[in-house]
């Protein structure tokens, strides 16, 4: 199994201001995420902290009526209740009933759990711990009162409403009986104290999300100015790459930004300047060797016609034959693939018909198709990749008898498909072929560098040319020039 890959599960930008945010927005998240997960830990402790506070002190107010009613003599009991009713009543809605009461319980949470144990000791510790009682929650639509379990809506509002409603929340009820004589049930019934009237467990809340949304928001757009104005430089410098690549004449890069990109922009200005330097002292040195070379030759050749043993003139003809060959063959080499050019946007439709134009029927009897068509100018020099394009072409007829042209063209790369009906090239010997002085024919005229001054051609504008047999018989050049500048590439 190969190694496994976050590209698979988040796409990753290609711009390097795309990364930067990409990264930034992870960390703020991550680091909100933490945060606020300790954040809402603590919070939920201190309010469970809270709510356990007020469930006790709710348990000792429930004991301390507890045990009002059970001093009062039994026949005051119902006036007492009668008179809290009248008055709007109390904290509790209590009533006397003479058996529990049985109602649907809402399904425990932690934080009721913990209400109602909190409840239950607190009333055992003051009230007694064999004492007979049964604390629940309740909602309340599901809440009975009196022995005749009616319902909240049935009762007069001023009797339960104010104590145990709190619409539109309706939070859950505590109910609360507690057998305080024989046949005798004291029913309390309340609301928990603000702010845990709910008991549910809230999520993380409405503020929380929205500092965090407005805090990655601001940090985001600092960063992308931040980066969009310090990658600006390194956008120069992919541009001036390029075009020093195509051999265009490029100025010296302003050394701005931050430390490093000056670092970057002034070794770059001293690579062009040792590239530049270089490269015309390699033109001055093939044209200094063009110039000694020829002359000893041609006084080499004048002394052989002086030979009188035709053998050993036929002899050193031939190898001064072989000699200027090679000669020939290197300085043309260097000159084919050394075109001082301007970089100009190139018609390559126009260029392409110029290279066919001879090969099409009927003065060429067809030996080159043209399909399809480039979709706009290519930025180039014009006759390097004439010379490129002819190359492959005359590859393609002189192995192949025939060249079928392709085009594929869209806003990544122009292709061109070189196509020709000859025996095709061995696989070992694919890469070979671009060496230069390497012909697989050796009855073929020329001196084995259409190839490799091609490959070289395309080198320079940042694109390839490969070989591949193709299944049905044939072999198949494909030039591969990028349409890219700079921005859609990494940096």
């Amino acid at each position: 199994m190969g190694m496994f890959s976050w590209r698979r599960l988040l796409p990753v930008p290609r711009s390097l201001l795309g990364r930067m945010l990409l990264l930034t927005l992870l960390v703020v998240l991550l680091a909100q995420a933490l945060s606020s997960v300790i954040w809402v830990s603590q919070l939920r402790a201190s309010q469970m902290e809270g709510l356990l506070i007020s469930a006790r002190s709710l348990g000792q107010s429930m004991a301390a009526s507890v045990s009002y009613f059970r001093s009062l003599p039994l026949g005051y009991r119902p006036l007492v209740l009668d008179q809290l009713r009248n008055m709007g009543g109390t904290r509790f809605f209590v009533s006397l009933n003479d058996k529990p009461l049985s109602m649907q319980v809402l399904p425990e949470t932690p934080r009721k759990r913990a209400v109602l144990n909190a409840v239950d000791a607190t009333l055992r510790e003051r009230l007694g711990g064999k004492l007979d009682l049964s604390v629940q929650f309740v909602s309340p639509d599901d809440l009975r009162i009196f022995n005749s379990a009616l319902k909240l809506d049935e009762l007069p509002r001023s009797w339960a409403h104010y104590a145990l409603s709190l619409e539109p929340l309706n939070p859950p009820v505590l109910v609360t009986q507690i057998q305080i004589a024989p046949n005798e049930w004291l029913y309390l019934a309340s609301l928990m104290p603000e702010p845990y009237v709910g008991l549910e467990q809230q999520g993380l809340p409405a503020q929380q999300l929205w500092f965090i949304i407005l805090t990655s928001s601001f940090l985001l757009l600092f960063i992308g100015i931040l980066v969009h104005w310090q990658s600006r430089p390194l956008k120069r410098l992919a541009v001036a790459a390029r075009e020093m690549s195509l051999g265009s004449e490029v100025e010296p890069l302003a050394e701005a930004g931050g430390s490093e990109v000056v670092e970057v922009s002034r070794a770059f200005n001293s690579m062009r300047e040792r590239i530049s330097r270089y490269l015309n002292e390699r033109s001055q040195l093939f044209s200094a060797i063009s110039h000694d070379l020829r002359t000893p030759i041609t006084r080499l050749r004048l002394r052989v016609e002086l030979l009188e043993d035709e053998v050993v003139q036929a002899k050193f003809s031939r190898d001064l034959d072989e000699l200027e060959l090679l000669v020939k063959g290197a300085l043309q080499c260097v000159k084919d693939t050394d075109i001082h050019e301007n970089i100009e946007p190139v018609d390559l439709n126009l260029l392409l018909h110029g290279v066919v134009e001879p090969y099409l029927a009927p003065a060429g009897n067809g030996r080159v198709t043209l399909d399809g068509q480039a979709l706009a100018a290519y930025p180039g020099k014009s006759l390097a990749l004439k010379r490129c394009i002819g190359n492959l072409v005359d590859n393609a007829l002189k192995y192949g008898q025939k060249a079928h042209l392709h085009i594929e063209d869209d806003e990544r790369a122009f292709i061109l498909h070189v196509d020709d009906e000859g025996p095709g090239v061995p696989e070992q010997r694919l890469e070979q072929v671009f060496e230069p002085h390497v012909r697989l024919a050796g009855q073929q005229q020329g001196y084995g560098l259409g190839l490799g001054i091609a490959r070289n051609i395309a080198h320079s504008h940042g694109g390839e040319v490969s070989l591949r047999n193709l299944r049905e018989g044939g072999l198949r050049v494909t030039l591969w020039l990028p349409r890219y500048i700079d921005s859609g590439q990494e940096l």
